[in-house]
């Protein structure tokens, strides 16, 4: 394999099936459905971890979050994690960033110019970068520089006091014009990489958009593109039955929040206008290596971190185990190596990225990660990679650590205590409406996945490859 041109696009939190391509009814994604034409995509691809930063090391190191030790979004991916980006690096290629990374934390008063020499340390050659919409309020870049100077920043910082105040169901349109807006401004910047870089090596260039990540902020005519009239019903939030332990019932309830519908629906709306100004962005960027005429040999990979509940089971954001949370879209694009147009069912994950991006570059296999290629999927030799799944969070801090494993049919997922809290048929409950935790005809599934769970984390060590 010749080596390519690298491109990684990234929107933060973004649901594996709001992409018209896979069949959604309501929104349009025609710049992210020609990659799909173009490309292979994997509906069932699984996140490491359903939240920002734990999720985004996991892409760049290759490992869980049990390796890494990154579960909530604080700290700092550890200096002795191997990325793809540094094996790239070591193979010849130039390595950039444009846009959010969150390999460390956004604290107060940091501007993220400072943090530079970190990022390169993590094998980037080229930093422009800037935090998620959230973390924008307390931690300078590039970006609110543009904004204070354009006279944009105070009416960005007191927008966005307001909305922490009126709370998570809040729907109004950004104070920034479209051009300045977050997505706006990381695409350009890509656009302006790909448009300027002298191509003397072959390169890897990572873009990560901040939408649609919450708050409901989509921006000018983004922000009524949508009708709430024509927005999906979410997936019902039934009551627990009667055989789920005590626990498990008590988890099911924590999280949900009582969203009325009209309000689900204009939450919706606003969500998919982020999408759909993120995807005129990747058309500009498919645009400007079409203009430098790198397009029909470039190996492009879109993913995200984790998704959204977007109003599902009664919940908004993530770090929850339903699939709305759990699913990212991922898809792979090289012209004469990935099939155009395929769609794999094979069971994956953003670890998998690290072995294929290094292998299609040549580079070294890396000592330390823990994901698998892809290549035996895409070029049709093998028909998996992984028979099951892992995904782990700790939502209310490191002593609150859950786990889940996830097969074709089942899922099931334990507390730090080792109690099943989530256990469904995915084949018969595909909505996931019917906890089975506990309940006496479903005990054999139910041990049968606490011990591949068991196995799964007793496997998923570092090792020398």
């Amino acid at each position: 394999m010749s080596r390519p041109n690298i491109l990684i696009i990234m929107p933060d939190q973004m649901r594996a099936d709001c992409i018209s391509a896979t069949g959604h009814p309501a929104i349009k994604t025609p710049n992210i459905d020609r990659l799909c034409a173009e490309g292979t995509r994997f509906p069932n691809a699984v996140t490491t971890c359903p939240l920002c930063m734990p999720a985004r090391a996991s892409f760049a190191n290759g490992l869980y979050s049990h390796n890494h030790h990154m579960w909530r979004n604080a700290g700092h991916m550890p200096a002795e994690d191997e990325t793809f980006f540094q094996l790239l690096q070591k193979a010849g290629y130039y390595t950039g960033h444009a846009g959010k990374s969150h390999y460390y934390e956004h604290v107060s008063g940091l501007h993220l110019m400072d943090m530079e020499g970190y990022m390169r340390a993590r094998g980037l050659d080229y930093v422009h970068e800037t935090t998620g919409p959230w973390a924008t309020v307390q931690s300078r870049s590039y970006m609110t520089d543009e904004w204070e100077r354009r006279g944009l920043y105070r009416a960005f910082l007191d927008d966005y006091a307001e909305r922490r105040e009126k709370g998570p169901l809040f729907v109004r349109p950004s104070p920034l014009p479209v051009e300045l807006f977050m997505d706006s401004y990381i695409g350009a910047q890509a656009e302006k990489f790909l448009l300027e870089y002298d191509y003397s090596q072959p390169f890897c260039l990572f873009v990560g958009f901040g939408g649609p990540h919450e708050p409901w902020d989509a921006p000018g005519e983004y922000a009524a593109m949508y009708s709430p009239a024509d927005m999906p019903v979410p997936i019902a939030a039934p009551e627990p039955p009667e055989w789920l332990p005590s626990a498990a019932r008590e988890r099911m309830l924590r999280g949900r929040h009582d969203i009325p519908p009209d309000t689900a629906a204009k939450i919706q709306a606003n969500y998919f206008g982020k999408i759909s100004l993120i995807d005129h962005w990747v058309g500009r960027i498919i645009s400007a290596c079409e203009k430098r005429g790198i397009w029909d040999d470039l190996l492009v990979i879109f993913w995200s971190d984790h998704g959204e509940m977007l109003g599902d089971h009664a919940r908004l954001h993530k770090n929850a185990f339903y699939e709305s949370s759990i699913l990212v879209p991922f898809m792979l694009r090289l012209p004469g190596k990935i099939a155009a147009g395929g769609v794999n069912t094979a069971l994956v994950q953003q670890i998998d990225a690290f072995p294929t991006i290094v292998e299609a570059a040549g580079a070294e296999a890396g000592s330390r990660h823990l994901g698998r290629s892809l290549w035996p999927l895409l070029d049709g030799s093998a028909k998996s990679v992984r028979d099951a799944v892992l995904s782990e969070h700790a939502n209310m801090g490191a002593d609150d650590r859950n786990y889940m494993v996830r097969t074709e049919r089942y899922k099931c997922a334990v507390d730090r205590h080792g109690r099943t809290f989530m256990l469904f048929d995915l084949n018969k409950d595909p909505f996931e409406q019917r906890n089975l935790a506990g309940h006496p005809e479903a005990s054999v599934v139910e041990n049968e996945m606490r011990e591949l769970l068991f196995t799964l984390l007793t496997d998923a060590q570092p090792c020398m490859h």
